[in-house]
């Protein structure tokens, strides 16, 4: 397409025009959309880069479109070929279409909200698209977390959060990505298939390759690996059955919380009633009978654990237990100094002990140590090190992996280390389950998906211990022989 035409174009385009226009490219465009600063600027950075020519306007069919300007193409005589769907639908529908929405007021109230997220600076004289843009470059929203965003139009525009469940339950069949395991390596099917389409992961003419590629071999025979971390399909994996979820109630969780210690090697854990606040309001939310016990000798745990599958109920879905204390390899203390084996905690819920859950999930999180050592920085992101508590009070203990079927076990690290803990805001690890919990289980994401967010999120946050950066890895291990996935409620997930 002659780029004279392109210009004349532009020039008919008003300039927050022009700003959505880049804000809806900004995917395809790989810079800094800052950087782009007319329209002729977009189109010629647009052509370079092949996404719009004379053979190929469908973009710009798309772009004109979105912002209701098609009568453009007639008058400067343009091609009115139909559009191809160009655009991530996180940009549009979603973020453009709630732009469209907020009134001049309800964008004054985001900034009034933002405050203290965003410099002062970066509220001035600015559209509600170039708000967004810069809640994505300090990584506060993106396609697949949208908890921010929900927090932000919750109080300015609730009925605006219809928009984001539409794109949330839609997104989840986004991020499916299914390698074939094939007997020769060099078979030209060898190739991924991403359904259906990811446009700022791949080109969507690289993701539409993939797809004509992979779609002209019917049976491809998958022993399917999903890796779903960031967004859970609404498909069902070849062989692999779902937990059932029907109870009124979900089930009981059982909180252990642990803050004061009679021993003096056992420090008080600051910031631990931020977790327990956070894991009481998102497991009532997800249907838990939640039962928190603070202070419990080693004794006493034993015993809430043994009480708790001796009255388990066949009605129950699952059974949860969560244990935020001083820990050790393979074992957690209770707060008199004695410890506990994990392994024990999960003992007293197997088939034979525990007939009534017999066949269904047992979940448990333990927020503690595995040991006294601390993970070095590799690589990570430029950031502020934060500062806070290391909970590392370090012996030896056995190992601590579930041996029956049907268990799930969630650990703030991996044996041998140490985790983080806020005395503000609570520890890592629990902070990002409660979170990713409210965000993915309306997606439909299965636990292993979350967990593996979790792990995501943690690995990324650094400590500043000892005059060094500290990193932290969460482990989860489990013998589930099904998928977990929690039925959405009805309500919105609490803010934590």
């Amino acid at each position: 397409m002659e780029i004279a035409r392109l210009l004349k174009v532009g020039n008919d385009l008003r300039k927050d025009e022009v700003r959505a226009l880049v804000f809806l490219c900004s995917d395809i465009l790989g810079c800094n959309p800052a950087a782009v600063q007319s329209a002729g600027d977009l189109f010629s950075r647009l052509s370079d880069q092949d996404h719009l020519s004379e053979e190929q306007p469908h973009l710009l069919v798309e772009l004109l479109g979105i912002i209701q300007r098609t009568k453009l193409l007639r008058d400067h005589n343009l091609p009115r070929t139909g559009a191809q769907d160009l655009i991530s639908p996180y940009r549009c529908p979603l973020l453009y279409s709630l732009s469209e929405e907020l009134t001049a007021d309800d964008l004054k109230d985001i900034k009034f909200l933002l405050n203290n997220k965003l410099p002062r600076g970066k509220l001035e004289e600015v559209t509600t698209l170039e708000v967004f843009m810069e809640l994505e470059h300090r990584a506060l929203i993106s396609d697949t977390d949208l908890g921010f965003l929900e927090s932000i139009i919750q109080p300015v525009c609730p009925v605006l959060l219809e928009k984001i469940n539409q794109f949330n339950a839609q997104n989840c069949k986004f991020y499916l990505f299914t390698i074939f395991k094939l007997q020769d390596a060099s078979d030209p099917r060898c190739v991924g298939h991403l359904s259906p389409r990811k446009p700022d992961l791949l080109r969507s003419g690289d993701v539409r390759d993939r797809q004509r590629r992979c779609s002209k071999y019917e049976n491809p025979n998958p022993e399917v690996l999903v890796l779903s971390a960031v967004g859970c399909p609404d498909v069902s994996v070849q062989g692999v059955e779902t937990y059932l979820m029907t109870a009124a109630k979900r089930g009981r969780c059982l909180i252990i919380n642990n803050c004061n210690f009679r021993v003096s090697r056992l420090k008080k854990r600051e910031g631990t009633m931020v977790d327990e606040a956070s894991l009481d309001k998102v497991l009532k939310w997800l249907g838990f009978e939640v039962e928190i016990q603070r202070d419990c000798t080693s004794k006493k745990m034993s015993s809430l654990i043994q009480e708790l599958a001796k009255t388990s109920q066949r009605d129950w879905d699952c059974v949860m237990c969560c244990v935020l204390s001083h820990g050790l390899e393979g074992g957690v203390y209770g707060v008199d100094g004695g410890t506990v084996e994990i392994r024990k905690l999960m003992e007293p819920f197997s088939g034979t002990n525990c007939p009534s859950l017999a066949g269904k999930p047992k979940i448990f999180f333990i927020q503690a140590c595995q040991g006294s050592r601390q993970q070095d920085i590799v690589y990570t992101d430029a950031g502020t090190p934060g500062h806070g508590y290391v909970d590392n009070n370090a012996v030896q203990a056995k190992e601590c992996i579930p041996s029956h079927a049907d268990f799930l076990l969630g650990m703030a690290t991996v044996p041998s280390f140490v985790s983080f803990r806020d005395g503000t805001h609570g520890t890592w690890y629990i902070q990002s389950l409660c979170q990713n919990l409210a965000d993915m289980v309306p997606r439909g994401c299965d636990l292993i998906s979350i967990l593996t967010k979790v792990n995501a999120d943690v690995s990324k946050k650094v400590a500043w211990i000892d005059s060094g950066h500290k990193t932290q890895m969460p482990q989860p291990a489990f013998t589930l022989t099904k998928k977990i996935v929690f039925p959405a409620p009805n309500t919105p997930h609490p803010v934590l």
